[in-house]
């Protein structure tokens, strides 16, 4: 892994790239905010554009960057996604390391004690209820209705590759 701090102050590092597209994003996204890497699905728009929220599990792609992330760290424009209200919605097959993954099992954070995720090369992943990458399928479990495959663990989580979770995705 580079060690570039540029690099570990945003939420995705991208190996290989997938199809990517510009899209509004929705008021509840605007006004919560995103980390990159996370899950979205397609919502209805107040307009004709194509407009992405936060995946409840369900998916369409990704989001590249974060909320807060700017393409180009090196200009004033920061913020630009949530001010201007659009974000890089990804899918297809994309190689990428991301830190915007589930880390703890969906039974635990719903009534504790927090039990640790384990993933394992090529664990199939699913979206979980809050959008984060995760091995569990959430909507299953929660009794929400079925998680869609995304993709399989191309890394695990490790001090080496500073915890990041390696991705090959299938959307």
């Amino acid at each position: 892994m580079p060690t570039n701090p540029l690099i570990y102050s945003r939420d995705c590092l991208v190996w290989v790239m997938g199809d990517r597209y510009t899209v509004t994003v929705s008021d509840a996204l605007v006004a919560s905010g995103w980390p990159g890497g996370v899950g979205a699905m397609w919502v209805p728009g107040d307009n004709d554009e194509r407009t992405v929220g936060l995946s409840d599990g369900r998916f369409g792609g990704f989001l590249l960057w974060g909320s807060s992330e700017t393409p180009d760290q090196l200009t004033g424009l920061s913020d630009s996604q949530q001010t201007y209200r659009y974000a890089t919605f990804c899918a297809g097959g994309w190689l990428m390391s991301t830190s915007t993954y589930e880390t703890y099992t969906w039974a635990s954070r719903q009534a504790g004690p927090l039990v640790p995720l384990t993933y394992g090369i090529n664990d199939p992943l699913y979206f979980s209820l809050r959008g984060y990458w995760t091995n569990e399928q959430e909507m299953v479990l929660s009794g929400a209705g079925t998680n869609l495959f995304c993709g399989f663990v191309a890394q695990v989580p490790k001090r080496s590759t500073n915890y990041w979770l390696g991705i090959q995705t299938e959307l």
